[in-house]
């Protein structure tokens, strides 16, 4: 029954946020460590990010390093950075004790430069703190940055009975055991060693005889977004890395890859949706205002560029007032088929799936947006002159549709390609700048095609 219990998902209650805060501010110490125990440290650090910071500085201290260092990585992480200034260096070196390098390295980089070096002096554990030290060496955003020094590696030269003995040593300082690395006397990775393989072959074989040496690897140097790649692709739990001389240094697993899925998913869509800068809901108006005015001035630019093209064709206006009428139509079919076409285009690149050349590929979509245009503009001709009597106004505005689409389709696929080709962010494309691009360009093909149909 009890396991049953521990599958049902964890659901945040009014309930029991206010059952802990009652159990906090009458000191019930007992009651309520009974309380949290029941819970997992993820859905710990839920209860804490609703509740106010001094009842959350409380639980923290009051529960051990063991259950607490796990609860502050999953805390919301301005949260978290509150928590973290009410709680000394040495209560902070606790903490990081208790953690595997890769996230203590993270945790003191989000401390500010002056507490860092003064929060590692406290750590006791002479060897953690060495390896923290050497992980915050690396940029964030390289394989060196993400990894953790905790992996279970043998030499080739023993034999299994010795091998076994030394990895249950090694395997305490490990959550997981995803794979044994096979190194040789210089530590350079040669192979990996299959678990099953170990268990199975006889106690005074060589491991050099059993590992294999197809182990796939990333450098350390390597930028998180191709280690992700990697291990999507091979389907891989952890990924063994190493420095430019094939050095073992340690390992990245596949939950630091989630998240940097997930903050690269974000950070795109926050692109995709004109947001330059990396912004929550809870953020300051100050912080949204700089992040989203940007790109909203971009689009100011653009309704300024759209206003004097359309200002340009008056007589066109005056003559057949109906072209006016048709003008949202067209800026908005312009934005549409240019945000769909980059956005394919952006996913492409995202999964490494953009093959071939680039002019085949606006070939291809030339030849969709034509298709696509041809058959919408049918119905738009159809509808413009049954409706306003007049075939050549209707098709003026069919023809300028057609041509509005094939442009905003190649704007569409070309522009991500070349951000890529440049190395910037082709998720930038996908947002206003696609769309105020293609409604400019967009009213201009069709002012111009109409103004030369109707021979104004």
């Amino acid at each position: 029954m009890e396991d049953i219990q521990e599958n049902i998902p964890f659901q945040l209650t009014d309930e029991l946020i206010e059952k802990v805060e009652v159990l906090v501010e009458d000191q019930s110490d007992k009651e309520l460590k009974t309380l949290l125990n029941d819970y997992h440290h993820a859905d710990i650090a839920e209860i804490l990010d609703d509740l106010d910071l001094d009842d959350a500085v409380y639980v923290i201290k009051l529960l051990d390093s063991e259950t607490t260092s796990e609860i502050l990585m999953e805390l919301d992480e301005d949260i978290r950075e509150k928590v973290l200034e009410n709680l000394s260096n040495k209560e902070i070196a606790e903490e990081i004790e208790e953690l595997d390098t890769d996230d203590a390295a993270d945790m003191i980089a989000e401390l500010p430069e002056e507490r860092q070096s003064k929060v590692i002096s406290q750590i006791e554990d002479d060897e953690h703190r060495e390896e923290i030290q050497e992980l915050l060496a690396y940029d964030e955003d390289t394989a060196g940055g993400l990894m953790a020094k905790e992996l279970v590696k043998v030499y080739e030269t023993w034999t299994v009975a010795g091998c076994l003995r030394r990895i249950r040593g090694q395997a305490k300082d490990v959550t997981r055991v995803h794979s044994v690395y096979v190194v040789d006397k210089t530590d350079k990775l040669i192979g990996r060693l299959s678990l099953k393989d170990l268990i199975t072959s006889k106690s005074d074989q060589k491991i050099a005889d059993i590992a294999k040496d197809n182990v796939d690897w990333v450098n350390v140097h390597d930028d998180v977004e191709d280690v992700a790649k990697v291990m999507a692709k091979y389907d891989l739990e952890a990924i063994p890395v190493v420095d430019d001389n094939h050095i073992l240094l340690g390992r990245i697993t596949i939950d630091d890859i989630i998240d940097v899925i997930r903050e690269e998913a974000d950070k795109d869509y926050q692109l995709a949706a004109g947001i330059s800068q990396d912004v929550e809901a809870d953020d300051s108006i100050l912080q949204l205002t700089r992040a989203r005015l940007p790109w909203l001035f971009l689009g100011l630019v653009g309704g300024v560029g759209a206003f004097l093209i359309m200002e340009g064709f008056h007589d066109a206006f005056e003559k057949y007032a109906v072209l006016f009428f048709f003008t949202p139509l067209i800026a908005a079919m312009a934005g549409n088929v240019g945000v769909q076409s980059s956005a394919i285009i952006v996913q492409g690149l995202a999964n490494d799936d953009i093959k071939g050349s680039v002019n085949n590929r606006l070939i291809k979509e030339m030849l969709l947006a034509a298709l696509n245009g041809t058959i919408l503009a049918l119905f738009l001709f159809l509808f413009v002159w049954v409706t306003k009597g007049d075939f050549y106004t209707a098709l003026a505005i069919s023809v300028s549709l057609v041509a509005v689409i094939i442009v905003a389709g190649l704007i569409g696929t070309f522009v991500p390609l070349f951000l890529d080709k440049r190395g910037i962010d082709p998720a930038i494309a996908t947002g206003p700048f696609i769309t105020t691009s293609n409604d400019i360009f967009g009213i201009l093909i069709y002012f111009w095609i109409a103004k030369l149909i109707l021979g104004i």
